[in-house]
């Protein structure tokens, strides 16, 4: 991909590790595309990454050699980093940006720390309640702060924070859910369950379902279930809803989540911030099942949050027994008053400008940077630390 043009943003996002993080920054990169940004996406080799950017058009896509921190793998991902900032350095070297957003987790500190170094105004988003161990070690190095829930500001040390609320892609919107539920093959007007785990699944959920079902047997003819279950349970979910009779689409992975969710009745889902938006953005009354062991239990209070407002229930895995399952389930699907109770309170936790807001501040940093780097004689005194060519050619691309 050339290169931009000289009036022409150029920024990068780096947004790889999860769906939670990709989907959101590709909401951003849509908005800056609007408003004439060239853009780049900064991902990670995983397939979840490297299958969900196939849906970006017109950007371009940077993969890093970054791993995650988990397992104590600490050799791979101290190598893995250092390539990922040589890496990100070189690139900026070439390309050099306006802006940098990161959306957390292990893709966002190496392209952070190197961009700054080439004059780029610096972004990041927190999604969640308890902000990642990212996140808040990156906070102190950014030009500005973005977060999804306010009780996350003050858990960042960050110059300036911002409340947005977490980006959607636009295609979230409450609907009909007739022409979603066509798309799976599902009958029009039986209440649809969506039961989802994030994009890498969930196997403690699928087996809280699964345990559940012999308690549903008399609804096998007037419910159906719409079954997202990571790679590595599929045929067995599959078996299940088959052998008692339940009509159920059961998928490993599915890209068009906003025809998941349009075709459902209700959601039993975990409780990741970018699905709790989505989830939000369609008004989807929902079952929160937090990963139980997810990074300082941030899961549960993204959840607890939703549950304090009325805008979904709240039942932690350790507590899921197929008897509290299966009646939770009962009380939403059958219960329409309190559907539409959740759906009234899932509003305030719908933030439809967020990406437009995000993009809106980040070209105006760059504006601002732009005009005291012009305005002065000596680029070294420019607020954001511009020093040399290469930093006032970065920041004269937001003109």
């Amino acid at each position: 991909m050339t290169s931009p043009g000289a009036n022409t943003p150029f920024v990068a996002i780096a947004c790889g590790g999860t769906g939670g993080h990709l989907f959101p920054g590709l909401a951003v990169a849509e908005q800056l595309k609007q408003r004439g940004c060239a853009v780049a996406l900064l991902v990670s080799p995983k397939d979840v990454d490297q299958e969900a950017v196939k849906s970006a058009r017109g950007m371009e896509i940077v993969t890093l050699p970054a791993v995650a921190l988990q397992n104590r793998n600490y050799l791979s991902f101290a190598r893995s980093f250092w390539q990922s900032w040589r890496a990100s350095r070189i690139f900026f070297k070439s390309r050099p940006s306006s802006a940098v957003l990161v959306m957390g987790g292990f893709t966002s500190a190496p392209p952070i720390l190197a961009a700054g170094k080439f004059g780029a105004k610096t972004f990041l988003h927190e999604s969640n309640t308890i902000p990642g161990r990212a996140n808040r070690f990156l906070a102190r190095f950014v030009d500005e702060a973005f977060v999804g829930f306010p009780a996350a500001a003050a858990r960042l040390r960050a110059r300036k924070v911002t409340t947005t609320g977490t980006p959607v892609r636009p295609q979230f919107q409450p609907g009909d859910p007739a022409p979603c539920r066509a798309a799976f093959r599902l009958e029009s007007n039986r209440p649809t369950i969506l039961v989802m785990g994030g994009s890498q699944g969930a196997s403690g959920i699928n087996d809280m379902i699964l345990s559940a079902l012999p308690l549903l047997g008399n609804r096998t003819s007037a419910w159906q279930w719409l079954h997202l279950t990571g790679p590595g349970d599929v045929e067995k979910v599959e078996q299940a809803y088959a052998a008692r009779g339940f009509k159920a689409v059961v998928k490993p992975f599915l890209a068009e989540m906003d025809l998941a969710l349009g075709a459902a009745t209700i959601a039993v889902s975990r409780a990741g911030a970018s699905s709790l938006a989505e989830i939000a953005a369609v008004r989807l009354p929902s079952l929160l099942v937090p990963y139980p062991t997810a990074a300082d239990n941030h899961q549960f209070y993204n959840a607890q949050a939703f549950e304090a407002t009325g805008a979904a229930r709240l039942l932690e895995q350790k507590n899921a027994t197929p008897e509290k399952v299966a009646a939770l389930l009962c009380e939403l699907i059958e219960g329409p008053a309190a559907r539409a109770k959740i759906q009234t309170a899932l509003a305030q936790w719908h933030a439809p400008k967020a990406a437009e807001q995000i993009a809106e501040i980040m070209l105006e940093a760059v504006a601002r940077c732009r005009k005291e780097v012009a305005g002065q004689s000596h680029p070294s005194t420019c607020s954001c630390g511009c020093a040399d060519k290469s930093t006032k050619q970065a920041v004269s691309l937001g003109a």
